[in-house]
């Protein structure tokens, strides 16, 4: 609590300086840029700033919005820009300030003091981009192609015053990621200020030329304009939801949740929240669907998600149609424990409500089963999460349905494997190795063996010890997509030989994904080349973001390959091995693992010295 506290007032700290420097910068450039000529204006010079007035509080009027964001932009910045062309900075600035006034009386429920950001970072915009255009040659008048560099000088100072200010302003206040900040105020902002451009020069010479019929004209196309803009932007919104959405349900559909959760995988990530996926299945469906027909069937869906809509109302979860009858609700800044409260308190609702046809199911009622499971450091994709809430909701299925779980509580029955049998089938596939690489072969089966005996030092649960045999058994598959002649080569590797055996990692990913029976052996596969520091393969990941077993794997694979034969690198005794361990702890490996390892294999050391000999 005392952390979030201070992060806070760290925060508000760092935008109080900043909106002070930023203010005081507005008050400068005010007081150097009035000359209190506008004591000595003449009836035509009042009716012309109070016309650019009034065409400024129009422009703001007609806001618009640009896919894919909704950031909400206007064209006002044009008149400040023909403003400084045609009349100079004094009025632009003046104009400026009467705007800010009028927004201080219309818009009181804002704090005095952003108010004066506002005008400040306009006014340094307008101020900076008046200087340019000046000391680039520019004249105040008529429109001169002459000077054309000067106005499109003028016009980048005034976008990147604004991005700049503007963008550390949000930063400050509301810690957004500079890649959100690069997406506000320059993708979307590009197309706008580009406009913005034309229309100044436009609207130059129509000031000039036309006075205040011109800008009359002015003003007539930029409101068409804007509704253009809007017009788009309500256009994509409609595609927009249509793509996402699902017919039966009205519900986000499948792809959006895959994209949904990827970002907020990441945000979890990033910014270490908690983050939990229940995945939900209506209990004996097909029966309803069999009995009623598929259009009841349907309905039944439409009720559901509506259900689960109206009970997620007002929260962060976004509730999706995964497919057939089974639902996500992704719940961000949810603990596994606070993830079950929120499921089981709909599931009992739902229970409750009545339905047209419920007699028929065999609780009496309608009722889902769910399974949960929070997101940790060592989930490094999204299918992973998935996975383990399937797992958590074919247990609750098998317990009787009607039930939420949570993966990894501790009332769950370990799934009953066949451990022998699982080993045997992977053997199978290490059998391909005989014929092309009998040394990678042998090294499956040795590291293997270093596992079976480290899932007893680790004292490993039947589940973990089952994964880690299996995954150190078939970490090395992806090796046979690399050619026999890389494989046995005794000369170094070239660059791209090296880079197509990393690749292994990878293929072999790909062939353990065929089976859905091993899909969760995948980290130890994919995983087994990152380094403790960050600098391995393929992903970069560093300390706790690899899975623990998956470190273990990698201290094992290394000594491995350190204490026998290989054609690309020379053999080094155990005691050698074990002081390259020592030296790439912290570095390459984990170090707390990395003792527990070396303690083991220095009291097994005579035993594993033989066997190595004997070439087993």
């Amino acid at each position: 609590m005392m952390s979030i506290l201070k992060k806070l007032q760290e925060r508000v700290t760092t935008t109080g300086i900043y909106v002070f420097f930023i203010c005081m910068a507005g008050l400068i450039v005010l007081l150097y840029s009035n000359h209190w000529s506008f004591l000595y204006y003449s009836t035509t010079e009042w009716v012309t700033i109070y016309s650019l007035l009034g065409a400024v509080l129009i422009l703001e009027h007609f806001t618009f919005q640009l896919p894919p964001a909704s950031n909400k932009q206007s064209m006002d910045s044009s008149v400040y820009l023909a403003c400084i062309f045609v009349h100079g900075t004094e009025i632009a600035i003046l104009i400026l300030l009467f705007n800010v006034v009028i927004a201080a009386f219309r818009h009181t429920e804002l704090s005095w003091w952003k108010h004066a950001v506002n005008f400040s970072i306009y006014a340094l915009a307008i101020f900076l981009s008046s200087t340019v255009f000046e000391l680039s040659g520019g004249t105040q008048g008529a429109l001169s192609e002459d000077h054309f560099a000067s106005y499109l000088l003028a016009l980048i100072c005034y976008f990147t015053v604004n991005t700049i200010t503007l963008g550390i302003y949000f930063y400050v206040a509301y810690k957004g990621s500079f890649n959100e900040l690069k997406q506000a105020f320059l993708a979307e902002s590009l197309l706008v200020y580009l406009c913005t451009l034309i229309l100044s020069l436009v609207l130059t010479t129509l000031i000039y030329y036309n006075g205040i019929l011109g800008l009359l004209l002015f003003l007539g196309l930029s409101m068409l304009l804007s509704h253009a803009f809007k017009q788009m932007f309500t256009m994509y919104r409609e595609i927009e939801e249509k793509a996402n959405t699902d017919r039966r349900t009205g519900l986000y559909n499948h792809s959006y949740f895959e994209n949904t959760l990827e970002t907020e995988l990441n945000v979890s990530r990033s910014q270490n929240t908690p983050l939990s996926l229940a995945l939900i299945d209506i209990d004996d469906f097909k029966k309803y669907n069999d009995h009623f027909g598929h259009l009841k069937g349907d309905q039944l869906l439409g009720f559901l998600g509506e259900f689960l809509k109206k009970e997620t109302f007002g929260t962060p979860i976004t509730v999706s149609r995964y497919g057939g009858e089974e639902f996500t609700l992704l719940m961000p800044d949810h603990t596994a424990e606070q993830a079950y409260e929120k499921v089981n308190a709909i599931r009992k609702k739902l229970n409750d409500s009545r339905y047209e046809g419920v007699e028929i199911f065999p609780h009496g009622c309608l009722s889902f089963s769910a399974g949960i499971a929070q997101s940790r450091i060592d989930i490094y994709d999204k299918s992973q999460l998935v996975d383990l809430a399937d797992k958590a909701l074919y247990y609750a299925k098998k317990q009787g349905k009607n039930i939420v779980h949570t993966h990894g509580s501790l009332n769950e029955v370990e799934r009953e494997v066949d451990l022998g049998q699982d080993i045997r089938d992977l053997e199978q596939q290490l059998n391909l190795f005989l014929y092309k690489d009998i040394n990678t072969f042998k090294h499956s089966k040795r590291v293997f063996r270093y596992a079976a005996d480290m899932s007893d030092v680790l004292q490993l649960g039947p589940k973990e010890k089952r994964r880690f045999l299996l995954g150190a058994l078939i970490h090395d598959i992806g090796k046979l997509e690399i050619p026999w002649n890389i494989l046995n080569k005794k000369e170094k590797l070239s660059g791209e030989e090296w880079r197509m055996v990393q690749a292994h990692v990878m293929w072999g990913k790909r062939i353990v994904e065929a089976n859905d029976r091993f899909i969760d052996l995948v980290p130890f596969v994919e995983l087994h080349h990152e380094r403790y520091d960050g600098g391995g393969y393929p992903f970069g990941f560093k300390g706790e973001q690899i899975p623990r077993l998956c470190r273990m794997l990698t201290i094992i694979d290394s000594f491995d390959a350190m204490t026998t034969e290989r054609p690309y690198q020379p053999t080094k005794t155990f005691e050698e091995a074990i002081e390259e361990l020592r030296t790439c702890s912290g570095s390459q490996f984990d170090p707390e693992l990395t003792a527990i390892f070396i303690q083991y294999i220095q009291h097994k050391q005579p035993a594993f010295t033989q066997s190595v000999e004997a070439g087993l």
